[in-house]
Order: C-alpha cells, then sequence, then structure tokens
C-alpha cells in the first residue's frame, strides 16, 4: 500500500503525532535507526536547523561518501539523493518527496544526452552533479560548482571536453579556464528566473551593496558581479569581506544560513522575474521537503531511493575521478 501511494504522490502523507514537538520526534528518530540527515541550502529553514550536515552539493557528496550511519535521509532534490546511493550502494537512501526533482537534471534526458554525446566522439564528458545517475554513469567525471573550475583544468589541453547540463555555468567555467567547450543547453529556472532590470534597480537604492552571484545566473547577471562562486563559496565571501550590504543573486533558502552567521550584515535576496511571498528566486522542488515528509519518511523509511545496479557502477567511477581530484 505504501509504494503504490508514493508512486502517486511522490510521498507518504500520515498524522505524525501531537504529544512532542515535531523536531524532537525526527531526532528522537534519527538515533534510533542511526540516521543522518544531510541538507542543502536552500531547503527550508526549520529542516536546515535540525540536520547534521548542511551544505552545497560538493559538501554533501563528501558527507554522504563519510557517514557511519545506515540510513541516509538526503532532505535536498532528486539528483542528490541519486548521489548518496551511488555512493552508498549498500545504505537505506531516503527521499521526503521523490517529486523533488530539479529544472536542470530534468533539461537532460538521458537519450538525447547518448546521442550527443555520440556525435562528439573522443570528448571527455564532464557532467555537472545537477544530472540524473543515467547522465553521470555517460560522464568521465563530475563536477559541482565549487570545483568545475579545477575539474576542467585538471584535463588535458589536447582533449575535447564536452560540459553538461548548464550552459551558464559551463560558459562561465570556459571564460575562467580559457577552455573551448562544447556546452549543453541545460538551464536552472531558479537562477535565469532572476530579473536584471529589477536587480539594477536594487543596485540603485543600495549603492553600497555587493552582488555576489552563483555561476548559474545569466552572463548579464555574472558581468554585474564583484564575486561570483558557489553557495559555499558565496557564504565565506559575504563572512569575510568587510562590506556591511550584498545583494545575493542564487536561491532564496542561502540567506537563512547567511543571516545565522552574519546578523550584523543585510543580506538581500535578487529579485526574481515573477513575484512570489518573498520577491526572491526559490526552487519549488526544494520547498516540497517539509517536516512533516522528514518524519514519515524516517518513520516508514520510505521513500526510498532505488537505482540499477549498472548504473550505479557507471556513475560512481565518475563521482570517484571528482572526488580524487583536489
Amino acid at each position: 500500500m505504501f509504494t503504490e501511494e508514493i508512486t502517486k504522490v511522490g510521498y507518504i502523507s500520515r498524522s505524525v503525532p501531537t504529544d512532542k514537538d515535531l523536531k524532537t520526534l525526527i531526532l528522537e528518530l534519527k538515533k534510533e535507526k542511526n540516521a543522518v540527515i544531510l541538507a542543502h541550502y536552500y531547503v527550508n529553514p526549520d529542516i536546515q536547523a535540525l540536520a547534521d550536515v548542511v551544505g552545497d552539493s560538493l559538501a554533501l557528496a563528501h558527507a554522504a561518501k563519510k557517514t557511519n550511519a545506515d540510513i541516509i535521509l538526503f532532505c535536498g532534490v532528486h539528483f542528490m539523493a541519486e548521489t548518496a546511493k551511488i555512493l552508498n550502494p549498500n545504505k537505506k537512501v531516503l527521499l521526503p518527496d521523490l517529486n523533488a526533482g530539479c529544472s536542470l537534471a530534468d533539461s537532460t534526458p538521458a537519450e538525447d544526452f547518448e546521442a550527443f554525446k555520440a556525435a562528439h566522439p573522443g570528448a571527455v564528458v564532464v557532467s555537472y552533479i545537477n544530472c540524473s545517475a543515467e547522465v553521470k554513469a555517460m560522464s568521465d567525471i563530475i563536477c559541482t560548482s565549487s570545483n568545475a573550475v579545477d575539474i576542467v583544468n585538471s584535463i588535458p589541453l589536447d582533449k575535447k571536453i564536452i560540459f553538461a547540463p548548464d550552459k551558464n555555468l559551463g560558459t562561465y567555467v570556459s571564460k575562467v579556464t580559457g577552455r573551448d567547450m562544447i556546452l549543453w543547453e541545460g538551464a536552472c529556472v531558479v537562477h535565469v528566473n532572476i530579473s536584471l532590470d529589477k536587480l539594477k534597480a536594487l543596485q540603485l537604492k543600495y549603492p553600497d551593496a555587493e552582488l555576489i552571484a552563483h555561476p548559474e545566473c545569466e552572463t548579464e547577471i555574472l558581468e554585474l558581479a564583484s564575486f561570483i562562486g558557489s553557495t559555499k563559496a558565496l557564504i565565506d565571501y559575504a563572512q569575510e569581506s568587510t562590506n556591511e550590504v550584498f545583494i545575493v543573486a542564487t536561491e532564496a533558502g542561502i540567506l537563512y544560513k547567511m543571516r545565522e552567521l552574519m546578523p550584523n550584515k543585510l543580506i538581500i535576496p535578487a529579485p526574481a522575474l515573477e513575484t512570489n511571498s518573498c520577491a526572491c528566486s526559490e526552487c519549488p522542488y526544494m520547498k516540497m521537503n517539509t517536516l512533516e515528509k522528514v518524519y514519515n519518511a524516517l518513520y516508514y523509511e520510505l521513500p526510498e531511493i532505488q537505482l540499477d545496479k549498472a548504473i550505479i557502477k557507471k556513475a560512481a567511477i565518475a563521482l570517484e575521478n571528482m572526488i580524487a581530484v583536489k
């Protein structure tokens, strides 16, 4: 019954006990089942507050690789939980909601990518971690926004490079490294949804603000930024800077950690094209993670990530190649 229900809605929907605080119940279950909770910076603050590790894709990949837990509960999106399963094939990996996908990963269907790769024989395939397990299995090495430049620089100069799926990140990496890469036409809806016109208006309103941006943003926005980096790099930069005001061009979930670490600094989200509750750019998939779903996932040990063994074996090689690059 649970499997059928998860297939229909992507998660288990059950009433949770009311005799204790929900966070307390989750922590008790976590201890009882020897589970670890990994959470991305983009999920809701209440989940970040109780996670064992909060980080970007690179940090979470390392955490998943090192954990001694029996169960990995990944509060993020589907490709992240898949990554944890690839690195831990014998562990149970849970995702609070199977429908928590990724627009970037979805922009790269495995069959289409296979044909794209075949059209460029001999090229080294560098795939951004924001892709499906099937695409990882077709890749030579994986990268994150934290290490993409280092990964590309590690490839011999005489080698052609396919870079997928994020064209904006690929364009940025190509500019930094000087490598002429074959780019897949993918993009993240969160980062392309940031409004250039509204951003310029915000800069006029806050003339002392530094604009810092994620490399998945459009080139026009990156050209305005004083610093470009991964989610972790953006946090570190703002923390170390003497500047007191920042406009942050990435998913708005990062603001929770930034404001926690820098309570005396003004952290402003970059404005979105469309207006939502915060007038900022939010990932609807990340926000599918809720405390109720976290509790139910731990209690029932479902939904569980299942991957074909052959896919795991091939994808693991590409991930291990990334981890080996210092």
